[in-house]
């Protein structure tokens, strides 16, 4: 083995017997729990054996803190982000299971509103559907559609009048 890597493993066992108990002791007062603490620091030896940084130390516990705590934050935000993947599937609806016969009459009915929306213009259908579907206001239609909000009313109307005439035959 070359004497840099015989340097290398003195220094950081050297390290590691003069700080591990003092940096076990602060990450507990970080952490509140012995064994996260104790995974903290053994983790955190490991990025120092890594970087291979320990003879070059001048604050070896400040290094070790620093590194330490971006540890630290790295499990937070993973333990964060757990979480959020564990309440996602809580926050979704339960999924509905519906009949034959309940699908059935919601396909005649969209079938029924495209049959009626059929006979407008393009320009009225949307119109129409950002109104009633998406609850848009005629202002709100008009600064989307880059058109006036009389233009909005007047389609509006079209559309109304057209789906009232059809649901009367």
């Amino acid at each position: 083995m070359p004497s840099a890597d015989l340097a290398h493993q003195h220094a950081v066992h050297t390290l590691y017997e003069d700080h591990h108990p003092w940096l076990c002791g602060w990450l507990r007062k970080k952490l509140g729990c012995v064994d996260r603490a104790a995974d903290l620091a053994q983790d955190t030896f490991i990025r120092v054996l890594i970087q291979r940084k320990a003879a070059e130390l001048r604050e070896p516990r400040a290094y070790l803190s620093s590194v330490a705590r971006s540890l630290m934050i790295d499990m937070f935000r993973r333990r964060a982000l757990e979480q959020a993947y564990l309440e996602t599937p809580a926050a979704c609806p339960e999924p509905v299971d519906i009949s034959p016969e309940a699908r059935a009459l919601i396909i005649e009915t969209l079938l029924e509103v495209d049959r009626l929306l059929d006979g407008l213009g393009e320009r009225t259908r949307e119109i129409f559907l950002m109104a009633q579907l998406d609850g848009l206001t005629y202002v709100e239609i008009s600064r989307r559609m880059g058109v006036s909000v009389n233009t909005v009313k007047k389609h509006a109307v079209r559309a109304l009048t057209h789906c009232l005439m059809l649901a009367e035959e």
